[in-house]
């Protein structure tokens, strides 16, 4: 006779395998009916948890992933930090990695997830397409995706209507005077760099302006690509009368070469970018920004995974939060 697995209680209690583990385990968010399905199928099979196995499993079930594409972007920092307060809460703890951006490193740290059987995994991704999440979907691990979609898999996530920001963000602009805008727009490949471009788009056309494309520089969401989007920009004649950019490491960036051109804001060019700049001691003050819910968006994010991992099933929840224009 075959030995009765964990697999073979979560088809009878029409659970996922990670939500059988929980309830093993202790964990601290299962429900109680679906804890009372769970037992009544290992009362049924008669199913006794390897004691080893089952050690080695109990180190992680209470672990997440929270994987992000750049570390060194403050707008991760207050994310990451709402994210894990409602870990803590839920008595889970979070572990930390960092992409760069890269895919390589991405798809090495959904590797360690999966093999360390971690309780699920929140996902800054890298790219809307080349992003998979596949091998975390088949160990069962839920997923929860922030900032950016992932057109890969339809998972929840958590962001903000970066569309209808970056509209605003125009229309302020044109509502100072600005007519020749040019915008600094992020990686092709990532989501809110699509969104906030289309908003871009959408804001001159409500201000009655045209949509020229050489007014539009792609930089990498780094301080060097901003730098050197913002000179592509400045080169041209008539330069413009304003610059959008889309995150805040390339605004900084943007603001060195105005700098270097002996520019100042707003008395020479208005800027108006994207996410907190307080910590750049002042920078931020003579100029518009859409600031994000960044605490929120990890906070909910985790509290939506952690429903997840109880063993909650609902169609993949999208949730928008509001930006603010300051």
């Amino acid at each position: 006779m075959s030995r009765i697995t964990i697999k073979d209680v979560a088809e009878l209690a029409d659970v996922s395998p990670a939500t059988v583990s929980r309830v093993l385990n202790h964990g601290p968010t299962v429900a109680e009916d679906l804890r009372d399905r769970v037992m009544a199928a290992i009362r049924q099979l008669g199913y006794r948890p390897n004691s080893q196995a089952r050690f080695l499993r109990t180190r992680a079930t209470t672990v997440l992933g929270l994987i992000i594409s750049d570390i060194t972007n403050p707008f991760f920092t207050s994310m990451v930090r709402g994210a894990e307060d409602a870990a803590s809460k839920a008595g889970y703890s979070v572990v930390l990695a960092n992409t760069d951006e890269d895919l390589d490193k991405e798809r090495r740290y959904i590797e360690v997830a999966a093999a360390e059987n971690m309780a699920g995994v929140i996902l800054s991704p890298a790219s809307a397409t080349r992003t998979s999440i596949e091998l975390l979907l088949e160990r069962g691990v839920p997923v929860v995706t922030v900032d950016r979609r992932l057109q890969t898999a339809k998972v929840d996530r958590v962001g903000v209507n970066n569309v209808r920001a970056a509209q605003e963000a125009v229309i302020r602009l044109v509502d100072q005077g600005c007519r020749r805008i040019g915008f600094i727009a992020g990686p092709a490949e990532v989501t809110t760099a699509a969104d906030r471009l289309s908003g871009y788009k959408h804001g001159l056309r409500a201000s009655g302006l045209p949509f020229s494309r050489e007014l539009v520089v792609r930089g990498d969401y780094r301080i060097e690509g901003g730098r050197a989007a913002a000179a592509t920009l400045m080169r041209l004649d008539p330069r413009p009368d304003a610059l959008f950019v889309s995150n805040n490491l390339m605004t900084l960036g943007a603001v060195m070469t105005l700098r270097d051109l002996g520019l100042s804001y707003p008395s020479d060019i208005k800027l108006a970018a994207f996410d907190d700049m307080s910590w750049t001691l002042g920078l931020s003050d003579t100029m518009t920004l859409i600031s994000q819910p960044t605490y929120e968006i990890g906070r909910q994010a985790c509290e939506l995974l952690l429903r997840r991992i109880a063993g909650e099933r609902f169609p993949p929840r999208h949730v928008v939060l509001g930006a603010t224009l300051d």
